[in-house]
């Protein structure tokens, strides 16, 4: 199974031959991918007399093609997190075969990691699950998982509460930043986008007339570009309004920048991937805890929770498929909850002095209004 379609590449040979891959795509048909690796091959001095059985393949070959997969399909985060995986994978297995690599050579792998925490160790099952799954389950070029009954470990630590920077604290952070940032921050604030549907927003996906813009993200089922359409605050439209103005016409993104490609040996421009290094020297010099570009989602929905906007909406905003990941989001302390601890505190305060039925009463009220 060395030729293959790829989706956006055409057909593609790959192999794995002395530890080294060899691959290249943009082949119109599959026979001219197989004669362009039979003459790879024979370069290489080892011409190919058949194909690799197709129930198993090279522990490396395997990792490359999924992560192919991942930086085709899924965020440019996701695929930066399993490439930093994979690298330790291949280091320990990349001479192997899959069929070589055992359950309890992956339950020894994750049990060292597990010293790191237990979250460390969970992330490298499920991500190696995940591998093992795309070649057998998905494609059909293994038909082993050795991770597939790994035990995950138990969190055994106290769960540390999430950082969410109040409003004031936002404020005083972005104060602090270069124009440029100022509009980047505030767009991820007073939109709750993530920060990769921001870094890949086009000038085509803003409609000031209409005072929205429109966001995709790949944070859905099948990884593929899903849109939704949020509404501008004032402050939005302003920041919008402004850059549109001032924008370079050959440039279709909102935000982008110019760096040098190690890859390309020269500068290219383009969209932000990631943008953390600035953080850390804002929230210290504002003389706060340091904080990124997520929390804003999360204190912008509490902001909306604690001022009685819908679950729904909120939900619809941030881009959540599910209500019970909003929930997660919002860190307020509602007015029920508030008004549940005062009767309480009222209940045990006059306890000794109160008459039962009294008690009785004041629940009975609060339950009739909850």
């Amino acid at each position: 199974m060395s030729v293959y379609l790829a989706k956006g590449k055409g057909w593609r040979f790959d192999f794995i031959l002395k530890g080294t891959r060899h691959t290249e795509a943009w082949f119109k048909t599959k026979n001219d991918a197989r004669k362009a690796e039979f003459e790879r091959r024979e370069e290489l001095g080892k011409p190919v007399s058949r194909e690799t059985t197709p129930t198993d393949m090279g522990f490396l070959d395997l990792v490359n093609r999924r992560l192919d997969h991942v930086r085709d399909y899924n965020s440019d985060r996701h695929y930066t997190d399993y490439r930093y995986l994979a690298n330790r994978w291949t280091q320990r297995w990349g001479h192997l075969r899959c069929r070589e690599i055992t359950e309890e050579m992956i339950r020894d792998f994750v049990v060292e990691r597990s010293s790191v925490s237990s979250h460390t160790a969970n992330k490298e099952i499920r991500y190696l699950r995940a591998t093992f799954n795309f070649g057998g389950k998905k494609k059909g070029w293994i038909d082993v998982n050795p991770a597939q009954r790994v035990e995950f470990f138990p969190n055994k630590g106290k769960k540390k509460r999430k950082y969410i920077p109040t409003p004031e604290v936002i404020d005083r952070v972005i104060s602090l930043a270069d124009e440029d940032t100022q509009d980047y921050l505030w767009v991820i604030r007073e939109t709750m986008a993530r920060v990769s549907e921001v870094n890949r927003l086009e000038w085509d996906d803003v409609h000031l007339d209409e005072r929205y813009l429109t966001l995709h993200t790949r944070k859905k089922k099948g990884g593929n570009l899903t849109p939704r359409d949020v509404p501008m605050t004032d402050r939005v439209y302003e920041v919008l309004k402004g850059r549109y103005r001032n924008r370079d016409g050959t440039k279709p993104w909102v935000f982008w920048h110019r760096y040098w490609s190690a890859k390309e040996g020269k500068f290219m421009e383009g969209p932000y991937q990631d943008r953390k290094k600035f953080m850390k020297k804002l929230c210290k010099d504002a003389g706060v805890p340091y904080f990124r570009f997520h929390p804003l989602r999360h204190s912008g929905a509490s902001v909306m929770d604690t001022n009685h906007v819908p679950i729904g909406s909120i939900q619809r905003i941030l881009g959540h498929e599910n209500r019970k990941t909003t929930e997660i989001y919002l860190h307020s302390i509602g007015d029920s909850e508030r008004k549940a601890i005062q009767v309480f505190g009222r209940f045990t305060k006059n306890s000794h002095t109160d008459s039962h039925t009294a008690r009785k009463k004041e629940l009975a009220e609060f339950i009739t209004t909850a």
